[in-house]
């Protein structure tokens, strides 16, 4: 108890600059720890989205069918847009009389390439803010520790005799920002490099289903091709 008291008293008793800079730390690492639980919650919702998703699109539902229930849902996961936004280009390839294959998967990847791209900037966002309060709340926990010290020193030229006693409270006083500076930075560069890791796992999955999806429609185009090419040998036949 009576070390926390201390802490605090040192705290009151900083200079201005000093007491700004824990003041800026503070709410940094307020802001950090929000980020923290959001992208946790985000990330790990993302995920189990994802498995539901293949296992329900791996177990032979039609394609139609779980497109509209895609489309019935209020909020859709980064999956649902990527395989909505393939099967969505592929209908539209398909309502030009486009029977050409190549053709075909070149514009449904095209769409879905954009939609991984959109799902992957959503999945980045605040791990900036979270890079930046990592890289820089130590340096400016050194800086308010640098001017904490220089102010004690500067009340030392009023003092005939220096002692320990003296020179003790302003340092600590300055040492106050530093450990406030690396508390703040600690948890933000470990969960940066968590989340950076997840989301290039999601991502490469969701890059994975791409290729997949582009397979599955591109020996649906094939098929399609050649019941065109047989409806137009028949017409000739008749003709």
């Amino acid at each position: 108890m009576n070390e926390s008291v201390s802490i605090f008293s040192l705290i009151i008793n900083a200079s201005f600059v000093v007491q700004l800079v824990m003041l800026l730390l503070l709410a940094a690492s307020v802001m950090s720890w929000v980020v923290i639980v959001q992208r946790t919650r985000l990330l790990s919702s993302n995920r189990e989205q994802m498995q539901e998703f293949e296992e329900h699109f791996w177990s032979g539902v039609d394609l139609n069918d779980l497109y509209r229930e895609c489309q019935q849902k209020p909020l859709t996961s980064g999956i649902e847009n990527v395989f909505m936004a393939g099967l969505k280009e592929f209908g539209k390839m398909r309502q030009q009389n486009t029977h050409d294959p190549d053709a075909v998967m070149a514009g449904v990847q095209r769409a879905m390439r954009i939609a991984i791209t959109r799902e992957s900037e959503a999945l980045d966002t605040h791990l900036p803010f979270l890079a930046t309060v990592g890289s820089t709340s130590p340096y400016i926990g050194l800086f308010g520790t640098v001017w904490g010290i220089m102010h004690s020193f500067q009340g030392l030229a009023s003092v005939k005799q220096a002692t320990i006693a003296t020179v003790a409270p302003g340092i600590s006083e300055a040492l106050v920002a530093t450990a406030m500076g690396l508390l703040a930075a600690i948890p933000a560069v470990i969960f940066y490099n968590r989340f950076a890791a997840r989301v290039d796992q999601q991502v490469t999955a969701l890059n994975t289903f791409a290729d997949e999806f582009s397979s599955l429609l591109y020996r649906q185009a094939h098929k399609i091709q050649q019941a065109a090419k047989a409806e137009a040998a028949r017409k000739n036949t008749e003709a």
